[in-house]
């Protein structure tokens, strides 16, 4: 559970950093863009950290997988078909 958190509060942080980023660039128009090339490597930083928190989740079993084509790697997860029934009974 805690994973989850931190994975969410690292992409919030990705997208703050991300308008943080366009408001560097309309401010600054055609000044200094050393502000602007903070924010890149902070969100670079960021995006890296969320990255590696999905993979870690991944690769350790807290992050599972319940979408139709994972199936193949979760055979516990599927239900069974039904039998069809043959109309004419």
């Amino acid at each position: 559970m805690v994973l989850k958190a931190i994975i969410i509060v690292l992409f919030i942080a990705v997208v703050i950093s991300l308008f943080g980023g366009l408001r560097f660039l309309v401010k600054d128009l055609g000044g200094s863009q050393r502000r602007l090339f903070n924010s890149l490597g902070i969100r670079v930083t960021l995006a890296a950290m969320l990255m590696g928190a999905v993979i870690y989740g991944a690769y350790t079993g807290q992050i599972n997988s319940k979408a139709p084509w994972d199936r193949q790697l979760h055979p516990e997860a599927t239900v069974p078909m039904q039998q069809m029934s043959d109309p004419s009974d």
